[in-house]
């Protein structure tokens, strides 16, 4: 499948609320959250202002003229934070476009562009049993901390 990794571009920030509710992890069985959950404030830190801030980076992935997929990076205080310096990530990709690279496409070219700025780490915290830890994994994420119910891993970007 033919698809593009680029810049996302202002007009489309407003995409990140629904790449933000397709993040969620739901694990089989159970039942989906409302999109309201995405109004929740731990929720909104990842998207509300997007743009306004220099260390706020975003790549989309984009299949026919479609967005994909999406994976965005900001200093915040959420699930994945470690330090001030250390941009935290997160991403999805549409369920009909999973499980064909587009995700560690994404996911590779925002470690480059990190690193090319100046970044010297970034960290991202997924769901224990979340199939996309192989794959994060694979981009050379390591665990930084583990709770009950999650990692918060991280990327050193030499």
């Amino acid at each position: 499948m033919d698809y593009t990794i680029r810049r996302i571009e202002e007009y489309e920030y407003p995409l990140l609320n629904e790449f933000l509710y397709e993040a969620i992890f739901i694990p089989s069985g159970m039942e989906a959250p409302p999109k309201s959950v995405i109004n929740a404030p731990e929720l909104q830190i990842y998207v509300e202002h997007f743009g306004e801030k220099k260390d706020d980076w975003g790549l989309v992935a984009e299949v026919n003229g479609n967005i994909a997929g999406a994976v965005w990076g900001r200093i915040i205080n959420d699930y994945g934070h470690i330090d001030d310096e250390t941009p935290s990530l997160a991403m999805s990709v549409c369920k009909e476009y999973r499980g064909l690279g587009i995700g560690t496409a994404m996911l590779k070219e925002m470690l480059f562009i990190l690193k090319n700025n100046g970044y010297l780490k970034v960290s991202l915290s997924v769901q224990r049993n979340n199939y996309a830890v192989k794959m994060y994994q694979e981009a050379g994420f390591e665990n930084f901390k583990t709770t009950k119910e999650e990692y918060v891993m991280v990327a050193y970007l030499k």
